[in-house]
């Protein structure tokens, strides 16, 4: 059904266009203004084209939101977010941060294509403890 219906609204595109171009030009807004000699001339061809122009239009419109319709009920509606599975256990692991070698360090010239990458900082340890205090010198007598 909706091949079908696929099929009939390429057609009805390429018969708005064609009828949209048969049509005589009444601007010449760009400098290209109407001839009198034409394909058809007179009233009656411009009714009948600008009726047909009008038809194709609504066809053309009924197909789209159709077509519309069938896509919403074949892929069950939801949105695109629903589809993602969560990452386990919710942990989100950050990407590693690369960096370039600054230009004249003599790093670019052994390895231009490998940046140097940074590892993230690990957490501050507790300070340590403090030393004994050492006794105060004392004059030796001599």
């Amino acid at each position: 059904m909706t091949t079908i219906l696929l099929i009939i609204h390429l057609m009805v595109a390429l018969t708005l266009v064609a009828l949209v171009l048969l049509q005589r030009s009444e601007g010449g807004a760009l400098g290209m203004g109407g001839s009198g000699g034409g394909m058809m001339s007179g009233r009656g061809a411009g009714n009948l084209l600008t009726r047909a122009t009008g038809v194709a239009g609504a066809v053309f419109f009924a197909t789209s939101l159709t077509l519309v319709i069938l896509a919403s009920r074949s892929s069950g509606g939801g949105s695109i977010l629903d589809n993602v599975a969560p990452s386990p256990a919710g942990i989100v692991q950050p990407a590693p941060v690369t960096v370039p070698a600054p230009l004249g360090s003599g790093l670019d010239e052994q390895k231009p294509s490998v940046p140097a990458t940074v590892a993230p900082a690990a957490p501050a340890s507790a300070p340590a403890a403090p030393a004994a205090p050492a006794e105060p010198a004392v004059p030796r007598a001599q």
